[in-house]
C-alpha cells in the first residue's frame, strides 16, 4: 500500500512494533519516496528501540532524499524532499484568531440557551480559554492512532435495492412501523386497528400507528387518523385537553401511540393520552474512556464564489496548534462542494463550474488538515450523489479524488460510533420541512437545534413522505433512529445551533460559505466559519469561530 499519508505511515510503523513522534512521521511523509524513507529509518534504529524520534529520522535520511544515489550532491533545504518546517501548513498566516464559546458574547442570542424550553437542558459549553494563537508546533505530536476506534452502522452504501415499485413503498413503511412501534409497546396496551373496529362502544382502547391524516373539526377539535398493518382508525383530540398542543408537532407518516375511550358507536376513539417514540428521560449517554475531541463541521461548499477559504485556512492552521492536540476526529455532515444545477441560476455564483474540479479543490483544502486525523464524511444535497434519502456514499471516482488522509466515506444518514460515543450523522434536508410545518416556537432556522429535537422525539430523521424531502423506498427504513444517539449532528441550514434534549446533544454546525444571492433572496443569513469542538469524554462542547 502506498505510504503517501501520515496515517498510513503510523499504521505501518505500528504493525512493525514502533510508536513514533508526529514530527518524525511528518518528515517521512514529506520525503519524495516515503516508503523507502520508512525502510531506511527502520533499518537504522537500534534493535531495542520502541519509538521513532525526529532525531532517528534525520540521522537515517542524513539530509538527503531517501531514494537518491549516495554519490549525489547533498541537496539544499528547498529540494531535500523533507519539508523545512512541517509544523505549519504552507500558505497560511499565523495571525490571531477570534474565538468564542459558541459565538462572541455580543452575538449569542439568549434564546439559544433554551432556558425556558420544557424537557430540554441547555447545551453545556466549555469555559476554557479559546486562545487561537499562532501555530507553535504540530499538535499531532501527542496523538496516538493506536487508541482510536471508529465504526459505522446504518449505511445504505452498496445496499440499495429500491426500484420505485409499489412493493418497495409497502416494505419501507412496514419496516418503519415495526421499528418504531417497538419503542411504544411498553407504554400502551396496543390493539390493532382491525381489533379496535370490532370492539364495543365505551371500552378503553389504545393503538400504535403511522399518522395517515390530520384535520380540524368545525368545533376546533383535531381528528387524527392512524394506520397500522391491519387498517386505519380515527382518533379525536379535544381542543381543551392539556396535551392538545402536541397535535401541532405531528407530521404525516410519523409513528405515535394513543390511548383513550371508544365512542358509544365505537366509530371513533376519544384520546386521553398521546405518546411519541422519543428519547427516554432517564437516558444516560456514552462517553469516551480518554480525553479526546472531535470537530463537527458541515457545508464547506468548495466551488462557490462565497466559499470562505481564509476561514478554512485558519481552521486548518489551528488544528496544527497545541490547543488542538486532542482533536483527533473530523466529522463532516455533507455538502463538501457547491455542486452544479442545485438551484436556479447557480452557475452565476460558481467559482468552479466543473463538479469534478470542485471535488479536486476540496481535496486540496482537506490536505491542510493534520494528516493523522481520522476524517469521516457523509454527502449532502449539493453533493454528486442521488438526492433521495437515504443517500449512498460517494462513488469510486469521487472517492479517488477525495483520497486525502484516507478519509472514511459513508452514507447519509449514518450512526458513527467514535470511541464508544454514538453520533447520528445526518445532513439535514428534512429540517426545511420540519421548520415549514411546525410552529415557530417549535422549530425555526434561527434555532435549528429545536427542529432537531423534534426529529429525536419522533426517532426518525425524515418522517414525512411526499413533501419537500425526497425519500427513496428501500427494503428497510434506514432513516429510523433505532438506537438513541449520544450526539445528533446535522448541517444543511447553514445556521449554528446546539442544545441538549433528554441528555442527547443536538448540534447544527453552520457552514463555510458566505451569503449567496440565492440565500439573500430566501432570507438566509448564514453562520460562517464555526467549528464545534466536542469533548468525547464529557460531551461538553466549545464552539470556535474562524471567520
Amino acid at each position: 500500500m502506498p505510504l503517501e499519508t501520515p496515517v498510513r505511515i503510523v499504521r505501518e510503523l505500528a504493525g512493525r512494533g514502533y510508536n513514533a513522534e508526529q514530527e518524525a512521521v511528518t518528515l517521512i511523509a514529506g520525503a519524495e519516496n516515503p516508503a523507502r524513507a520508512l525502510e531506511r529509518v527502520v533499518e537504522s534504529v537500534d534493535d531495542d528501540a520502541l519509538r521513532i524520534t525526529v532525531a532517528d529520522v534525520r540521522a537515517a535520511l542524513g539530509g538527503a532524499r531517501p531514494d537518491a544515489d549516495p554519490t549525489d550532491a547533498a541537496p539544499t533545504a528547498d529540494d531535500s524532499g523533507v519539508s523545512p518546517d512541517p509544523s505549519v501548513s504552507s500558505g497560511k498566516s499565523g495571525q490571531n484568531r477570534q474565538a468564542a464559546d459558541g459565538r462572541p458574547d455580543s452575538e449569542v442570542p439568549d434564546e439559544m440557551e433554551d432556558s425556558t424550553a420544557p424537557e430540554v437542558e441547555s447545551a453545556p459549553t466549555s469555559t476554557r480559554a479559546t486562545d487561537d494563537a499562532s501555530p507553535t508546533g504540530d499538535a499531532a505530536s501527542r496523538r496516538d492512532p493506536a487508541l482510536r476506534s471508529l465504526a459505522v452502522s446504518g449505511d445504505i452504501t452498496g445496499q440499495s435495492t429500491g426500484t420505485g415499485a409499489y412493493e418497495d413503498f409497502v416494505k419501507v413503511f412496514r419496516d418503519r412501523y415495526e421499528k418504531l412501534s417497538k419503542q411504544l409497546r411498553g407504554r400502551v396496551n396496543h390493539r390493532p386497528a382491525e381489533a379496535i373496529q370490532s370492539m364495543s362502544g365505551g371500552n378503553d382502547a389504545a393503538m400504535i400507528g403511522l399518522v395517515n391524516d390530520i384535520r380540524s373539526t368545525k368545533s376546533g377539535h383535531w381528528l387524527v387518523e392512524l394506520e397500522d398493518t391491519t387498517g386505519t382508525f380515527p382518533c379525536l383530540v379535544m381542543k381543551d385537553r392539556e396535551f392538545a398542543s402536541l397535535v401541532d408537532e405531528l407530521l404525516l407518516d410519523e409513528c405515535i401511540a394513543v390511548e383513550g375511550t371508544l365512542s358509544d358507536d365505537a366509530g371513533i376513539m376519544f384520546v386521553d393520552a398521546m405518546y411519541f417514540p422519543d428519547v427516554p428521560r432517564t437516558y444516560s449517554p456514552n462517553t469516551a474512556d480518554r480525553h479526546v475531541q472531535a470537530a463537527l463541521i458541515s457545508d464547506v461548499h468548495v466551488g462557490s464564489q462565497e466559499f470562505e477559504a481564509d476561514a478554512w485556512g485558519r481552521f486548518a492552521d489551528w488544528l496544527h496548534t497545541e490547543a488542538a492536540e486532542r482533536v483527533e476526529y473530523l466529522l463532516i455532515a455533507g455538502d463538501m462542494v457547491e455542486g452544479v444545477g442545485v438551484y436556479p441560476d447557480q452557475d452565476e455564483e460558481l467559482d468552479i463550474v466543473d463538479i469534478y474540479e470542485q471535488y479536486e479543490q476540496f481535496s486540496e483544502h482537506l490536505k491542510d488538515v493534520p494528516g493523522d486525523m481520522e476524517i469521516l464524511m457523509i454527502p449532502g444535497n449539493h453533493d454528486a450523489v442521488r438526492l433521495a434519502e437515504p443517500q449512498p456514499g460517494f462513488d469510486e471516482r469521487l472517492r479517488d479524488i477525495m483520497s486525502a488522509h484516507d478519509a472514511r466515506i459513508t452514507g447519509n444518514p449514518s450512526l458513527v460510533t467514535v470511541e464508544g460515543v454514538n453520533i447520528q450523522m445526518y445532513h439535514g434536508v428534512s429540517l426545511d420541512e420540519v421548520i415549514a410545518e411546525l410552529p415557530e416556537e417549535k422549530a425555526s432556522y434561527d434555532d435549528p437545534h429545536k427542529a432537531m429535537y423534534q426529529l429525536l422525539k419522533k426517532r426518525h430523521v425524515a418522517p414525512q413522505f411526499g413533501g419537500k424531502t425526497r425519500l427513496a423506498p428501500e427494503e428497510k427504513d434506514y432513516l429510523v433512529m433505532e438506537e438513541v444517539p449520544d450526539v445528533f449532528h446535522t448541517g444543511h441550514v447553514h445556521k449554528l445551533g446546539w442544545g441538549k434534549y433528554h441528555n442527547v446533544l443536538a448540534v447544527n454546525s453552520g457552514c463555510w460559505q458566505a451569503q449567496t444571492d440565492f440565500q439573500k433572496s430566501v432570507n438566509i443569513d448564514p453562520d460562517v466559519g464555526y467549528a464545534p469542538i466536542l469533548d468525547l469524554d464529557t460531551l461538553d462542547m466549545t464552539v470556535r469561530k474562524f471567520s
